[in-house]
């Protein structure tokens, strides 16, 4: 994975004074390097709204060869028991080294489950959230914001975060794909979809690198283990987004052992 190249100007923007709650909906912009992000919310729950300036991306749960992925601190917020972030699927973003990054274009929203500590007491949500912006360099971002959740009336966001989350890949099991992977080689593996998958994205644990290429006849892809930690052997555990007729599909599949 190449560095990022980080720059004076980025380190001004992330001196930035947090943003607090513009209206019932939303929190103000907080705005980075080449990006500006918000809390929207709507009466099925909230989402972090990321806009980038034109020609600019920013990455997926796993960024690829190159860049970096966002995290996220909720620790600030107010009767929050857990939040889980849902990743639309990513696009492959070609790198002028060849190489690829898996992440956005222009805008995304990521969906929010929040669950609340008492159910019947009101929300504050406020996040931190550290993430890299590309064009022809790489920045470092950061947005701050916070907003009061459990508003049940009409949202103007409510259409952008249903789309949002309809864009999040549904989990299933590999049976529903047709999934089937077998061993082909040392460190090796190959992996066959009942129907032609668009797209495919594979993540493997911590320490692992596996990857894949697909193969003549556009349903299976050769896997090929290129990395492991230390003691690190099969079975490798994956989560595969696949891209189908269907709209974006997450499963999983056991390597090796």
């Amino acid at each position: 994975m190449k560095s990022m190249h980080f720059y004076a100007a980025a380190l001004a923007a992330l001196l930035a004074a947090p943003a607090y709650a513009a209206g019932r909906f939303e929190s103000d912009w907080s705005t980075s390097a080449k990006s500006r992000a918000r809390l929207v919310a709507d009466a099925d729950g909230a989402g972090l709204e990321i806009a980038l300036s034109p020609g600019a991306i920013t990455y997926w749960r796993d960024p690829g060869e190159a860049g970096v992925p966002p995290s996220f601190d909720f620790s600030k917020s107010e009767n929050v028991a857990r939040v889980e972030v849902f990743f639309p699927a990513p696009v492959r973003i070609p790198e002028p080294d060849g190489s690829f990054a898996f992440g956005y274009r222009d805008a995304v929203t990521l969906p929010l489950r929040v669950t609340p500590a008492d159910p019947a007491m009101p929300v504050r949500l406020v996040v931190h959230v550290d993430y890299g912006v590309c064009e022809k360099i790489c920045l470092p971002a950061r947005a701050d914001a916070m907003l009061g959740l459990g508003d049940k009336d009409a949202s103007p966001h409510a259409a952008a975060l249903a789309q949002a989350r309809a864009r999040v890949p549904k989990e299933v099991a590999p049976e529903a794909l047709g999934a089937v992977a077998s061993p082909s080689g040392d460190k090796a593996w190959r992996l066959c979809f009942a129907s032609t998958p668009r797209e495919m994205f594979v993540e493997a644990p911590e320490g692992f690198w596996v990857e894949p290429k697909r193969e003549a006849d556009g349903r299976c892809f050769g896997l090929a283990l290129k990395q492991a930690p230390d003691g690190g052997k099969p079975p490798i555990a994956l989560r595969l987004t696949v891209e189908t007729d269907r709209g974006a599909q997450e499963t999983r599949v056991s390597l090796g052992g």
